[in-house]
């Protein structure tokens, strides 16, 4: 009997001492210990009474108040209020937690939560590789970041890098937008993500749309490449890379660029675009065209910039430098252009003022409608809004009308100003005031050539039929005469200002892009694939186990599990290092690894407590 009195009394101290044990043997501290080795061969129980059981092993503080600890192993069960602490980077709570010491692998489970300086990570079960400085979790999680939370069926931390790799229904809620991605690559140091896959961003005021991309959920700015796009209320804006700020509202792209107006009918494409949500305004350059739908036909403007300004119910397009407009019934160009959609008035300008140069070369404003050619120092076309028709048409200043005669030479009308009136879309009177002149090839009905007429006036009516000249009408201080071809000069068949330029007029879409060169696209910046990890469940030896044998775990819990819905891998559905578990939400959902029922274990060792103290006092008591 005074041998166990010895030897439980050197057991009691040695239990509450701290085990300077050499090596890789974790040391521990604790109020109570007992032995069942019945129930727990090999290992002793500690509880707490005051303080709460305490291991330390390289670095790693664990705290709780009830443990199973395999000395021999290097492994133990913690129960209770379990505390980790790695330095004063990494601390982590949970209801249950095992801890290998041999090869430096922890795993949590029970309302687990982990702090870093940064953010705090909350899920059901979480492996924690000290060797790799990793951390893992497949049951879903919820990531806390100063400004963002971040949510997902799977995570991956990496401690020494500080990033998040997110997998399978990643969603990020900011109080200002919302990103839900297949998957995310999270910076919590700088707060910076990387998207993977299909991934919108949602606010109030707009939707993005990418399968790879960059954003600052800090600085709130974004960068965004493969398929991306953004929409706002009524517009939306597409490209081979996006570039948003969140705080200025503002979005440029680059390279095959489309704005789209869905209330206006409207697109614009290009290869450069500046979007500013605020003035409602986009600026497209580098081969910008304006299409819009008029009475079931498009109508194509080309300029060196385009810019359309305006909210949707009053939009204004204005084209800059050799603008082009290409309709499948008429043609035109100008310096500039001016359209006010919701007046339907379209106004081709001269520039008037600044140098002349290669791009701003002035030429009169023109238009052609089959063979006819109206030119002028502006033009005015008028849309009937409802309709969608060409209503009329006005040529201020230096009017000049030239249709190609249909066996030879040229009908022409010039005067100070014209009115021209449309029905069903085609030109049928054309009204010349002040200072008219014609020179006019007439035919009888069998269209045999009469005559050459050539009138002065002060004022004239057209009437045309299938863009032909019908029939014309002189008003006042009439002067003209018909002579016969033959007697008619050929130096005097053409007035004053005569300019024929049919050689440039756009006879298909194409013809917009007509003697200028290709644009040079500008390289974008792409966004690399994640790089590849190994996986984080590493074969291992038989006697080289993650946990123990004792561990609550299974070996199938410690597999890497493929996953086998991912097809394409350009598609990103999953890369391989985060293929433990698939992905399907309700499969992952089942491969949570609940904490035990911590407070009913606490109970049962804290009843073999109370037990091996009774035996204790009644075997003092009988000696």
């Amino acid at each position: 009997m005074k041998n166990f009195f010895i030897y439980f009394f050197i057991a009691f101290l040695s239990a509450g001492t701290l085990h300077a044990q050499e090596g890789r043997k974790i040391d521990y501290t604790s109020d109570r210990t007992l032995k069942n080795e019945e129930r727990y061969p090999g290992a002793i129980i500690l509880g707490k009474v005051e303080n709460q059981v305490y291991f330390i092993h390289e670095g790693i503080e664990i705290w709780c108040d009830q443990a199973i600890h395999y000395d021999q192993d290097n492994f133990f069960k913690a129960y209770g209020n379990v505390r980790m602490q790695q330095g004063d980077t990494v601390k982590m709570q949970s209801d249950y937690a095992e801890y290998n010491g041999n090869t430096q692998f922890a795993f949590a489970s029970g309302k687990v939560k982990m702090e870093r300086p940064q953010t705090t990570l909350e899920t059901d079960s979480l492996f924690f590789d000290r060797k790799k400085q990793q951390a893992y979790y497949r049951s879903g999680g919820k990531v806390t970041d100063t400004a963002s939370v971040l949510t997902s069926n799977i995570g991956r931390y990496f401690l020494e890098e500080d990033k998040y790799s997110f997998v399978s229904e990643v969603v990020l809620t900011n109080p200002e937008y919302v990103i839900n991605s297949e998957q995310l690559d999270f910076y919590s140091d700088s707060g910076h993500a990387y998207l993977y896959g299909p991934t919108t961003i949602e606010s109030e005021t707009s939707t993005v749309y990418c399968e790879r991309g960059f954003y600052d959920t800090r600085g709130d700015t974004g960068y965004f490449v493969k398929n991306s796009r953004i929409d706002y209320n009524n517009r939306r804006v597409e490209g081979d890379s996006l570039f948003f700020n969140r705080n200025t509202n503002f979005a440029s792209a680059t390279n095959n660029i489309k704005v789209t107006d869905t209330i206006n009918k409207s697109l614009v494409t290009g290869h450069y675009a500046e979007v500013f949500r605020d003035r409602d305004s986009v600026f497209i350059t580098k081969r910008a065209v304006a299409a819009s739908v008029q009475d079931n036909d498009s109508l194509f403007i080309h300029g060196d910039t385009i810019m359309i300004t305006g909210k949707a119910d009053h939009r204004v397009i204005r084209g800059y430098y050799d603008v082009r407009l290409f309709k499948s019934d008429m043609s035109g160009k100008s310096d500039s252009i001016y359209t006010d959609q919701a007046t339907g008035l379209t106004k081709l300008i001269n520039i008037s003022e600044g140098p002349v140069t290669s791009i701003t070369a002035r030429r009169s404003p023109i238009l052609w409608s089959g063979e006819s050619q109206m030119t002028g120092d502006t033009i005015h076309l008028q849309s009937n809004v409802e309709t969608e028709k060409l209503d009329s048409l006005r040529v201020f200043n230096n009017a000049f009308l030239i249709q190609k005669d249909s066996i030879k030479g040229y009908n022409q009308v010039k005067g100070q100003d014209l009115v021209g009136l449309f029905e069903d879309n085609e030109l049928f009177q054309v009204d010349i005031n002040k200072n008219t002149e014609t020179l006019y090839y007439s035919r009888n009905s069998e269209q045999e050539l009469i005559g050459i007429n050539k009138t002065l006036s002060s004022s004239i009516r057209i009437l045309m039929n299938e863009r032909q000249i019908d029939d014309i009408y002189y008003y006042q201080n009439v002067d003209g005469t018909l002579t016969p071809e033959e007697d008619f000069p050929i130096n005097a068949r053409q007035l004053t200002g005569f300019n024929w330029r049919g050689e440039e007029r756009l006879l298909s879409k194409e013809d917009l892009f007509k003697g200028k060169p290709a644009p040079k696209l500008t390289p974008i910046r792409g966004i690399p694939l994640p790089e590849e990890a190994e996986e984080f469940f590493e074969e291992r030896e038989e006697d080289d186990l993650l946990l123990n044998e004792n561990s609550r775990l299974r070996p199938e819990d410690l597999q890497n599990k493929k996953d086998t819905t991912a097809t394409d891998q350009d598609s990103l559905r999953l890369p391989e290092r985060f293929q433990d578990k698939e992905t399907d939400s309700a499969t992952t959902r089942r491969d949570s690894i609940p904490a035990p029922d911590y407070k009913k274990k606490e109970e049962e060792l804290l009843e073999e407590l109370k037990e091996q103290n009774q035996q204790e006092e009644e075997g003092g008591e009988d000696n």
